[in-house]
């Protein structure tokens, strides 16, 4: 049914489904209930606040179409398959095995989150497929080293798309390529690497952390939590039911170790297969042009398959004992498909009312005597994109085409806003308690999604000022052999004063 969309259509008030979910979100505690009053308020406004158009909208238009995508569905069975994978793992003893081998070599909460973030760093293959398996390995770890979920939470989100975005075999290297005619993607994307001042001011923000043991804003009260009377939730309910610590005692690290290596090794075939490195492309062509969804779908069918052989072979599970962790998986991933779905309805209900053409109209009125501020400009526009729409890829597809059009690609400051828009959009993403990597953090580390964007957000913005203060200086001297090294120093002094300016937790 298509109705009449003059009134709210490419205004300002087709933001406004998602900042009330937003909202809602962080002043309730409750994201489901938020994120559906988001989807009714976009379907009122595309109906001209007629009933049976808000609801055949909401519905059709909404989430049956968002479910009906093959490419969200894609995502769907593998958050499935996947959470079978960790239920086994869990159930064969190989997580309570690996937890116990962590505990006796990494005896520090700092080693805990280093560790932490150099798995996150080695798995740059996709955002989505880096959350859950630095969840599922890293979660013993971080329990025994007393550190919150949501300072876990926070490391696995901050590995996720950041890493992702400057790692040029990615599906993220893949996704911003496409947007870029000419054949020119990928080098365009090896170019606006050292640009990318959120991505590598996060890394540098998260070793800092890590190093001096030091943590602020609502993370800190996690922490204390966590360190002083060993609770790690804070309280607060997790995202999933806890691993069951009655483990099979014949569990070894090997039973955890293996089925990942082959999950990583499954995924980054079946992605150049999506991409046709078997019809006689390149790897990095294939890598460029795969389709994460399918890819990450059936390497983790694969390793789903050859997990269950594994393990009857060594006999550390029986074949009743498996066919019951395949419930056990799929109902500890409900709470995150049913917020991606919600995410999803949302994000198709900001397209309905043009909110990509208000914002593609925004971006080119601003690009008209600003040049110099530009980046900084592009940045800024990205991030409330790509937050109010908790999608970084669909940010890319707006904002990459139209400062394309602004510079040609031979000229440095194109590629800086280029970067800027990547680095804006991860931003975003970043914050989003509606962005689907947001939520695959919280699922990951098996956290309260609430409590994980409430304590994620301060550390993010704190990055995300830094940045913006890089970005003018780039619009000014586009040469990032300058104006990387001063932007590292600005994010290490900023850090050092927030440490100053506050009591050690």
């Amino acid at each position: 049914m298509r109705l009449p969309r003059h009134l709210f259509y490419m205004t300002f008030w087709s933001l406004l489904p998602p900042i009330i979910a937003i909202a809602l979100a962080l002043i309730t505690k409750e994201v489901y209930t938020s994120l559906f009053v988001g989807i009714v308020v976009g379907g009122l406004l595309y109906s001209n606040f007629s009933f049976e158009g808000t609801l055949t909208h909401v519905f059709n238009d909404g989430i049956v179409a968002s479910l009906a995508d093959s490419y969200n569905v894609g995502i769907l069975v593998f958050l499935v398959v996947l959470g079978i994978i960790v239920a086994l793992m869990n159930k064969a003893g190989g997580s309570a095995a690996f937890g116990r081998w962590a505990a006796s070599h990494i005896k520090s909460r700092a080693g805990a989150q280093i560790a932490t973030i150099a798995l996150g760093v080695l798995i740059f293959i996709d955002d989505y497929f880096n959350c859950l398996t630095v969840g599922s390995v890293m979660r013993p770890v971080s329990d025994k080293s007393k550190l919150s979920r949501a300072k876990l939470a926070y490391l696995i989100d901050a590995t996720a798309a950041p890493i992702c975005i400057i790692a040029p075999v990615s599906s993220w290297a893949a996704a911003v390529s496409s947007y870029v005619e000419d054949g020119n993607g990928l080098q365009l994307f090896i170019k606006a690497i050292p640009f990318n001042f959120y991505a590598i001011l996060t890394l540098i923000m998260m070793i800092f952390l890590a190093l001096t043991n030091m943590d602020y804003g609502p993370m800190a009260k996690h922490e204390r939590n966590a360190k002083e009377k060993g609770d790690i939730f804070s309280g607060m309910k997790s995202m999933a039911e806890a691993a069951d610590e009655s483990a099979n005692p014949k569990g070894k690290v090997i039973d955890l170790v293996l089925p990942i290596l082959v999950l990583i090794i499954s995924c980054v075939i079946g992605m150049i297969y999506s991409g046709g490195f078997f019809e006689g492309k390149g790897f990095i062509e294939a890598f460029s042009d795969s389709d994460a969804s399918i890819g990450l779908m059936l390497g983790s069918a694969v390793t789903l398959v050859l997990t269950f052989i594994y393990y009857l072979l060594r006999r550390v599970l029986s074949f009743k004992e498996i066919t019951e962790s395949i419930p056990e998986g799929f109902k500890a991933m409900v709470p995150a498909i049913l917020i991606l779905t919600f995410a999803w309805s949302l994000k198709a209900m900001t397209d309905s009312l043009g909110a990509k053409e208000f914002v593609e109209l925004a971006v080119k009125g601003s690009a008209e005597g600003f040049s110099k501020f530009l980046p900084a400009i592009i940045f800024l526009i990205a991030c409330g994109l790509s937050f109010s729409t908790g999608t970084s890829w669909g940010t890319f597809g707006i904002l990459i085409p139209i400062t394309l059009s602004v510079f040609p690609l031979t000229d440095p400051l194109g590629v800086v806003c280029v970067s800027a828009c990547m680095a804006g959009a991860v931003c975003g993403d970043h914050c989003s308690p509606i962005s689907d990597t947001t939520i695959m953090a919280s699922a990951g580390a098996q956290c309260d999604h609430v409590a994980h964007v409430s304590t994620q957000l301060p550390y993010a913005l704190t990055v995300a000022g830094v940045s913006f203060v890089a970005y003018i200086l780039s619009g000014f001297v586009p040469n990032a052999v300058v104006v990387l090294p001063i932007a590292i120093a600005m994010m290490i002094l900023t850090l050092f004063l927030i440490r100053l300016v506050k009591k050690p937790s």
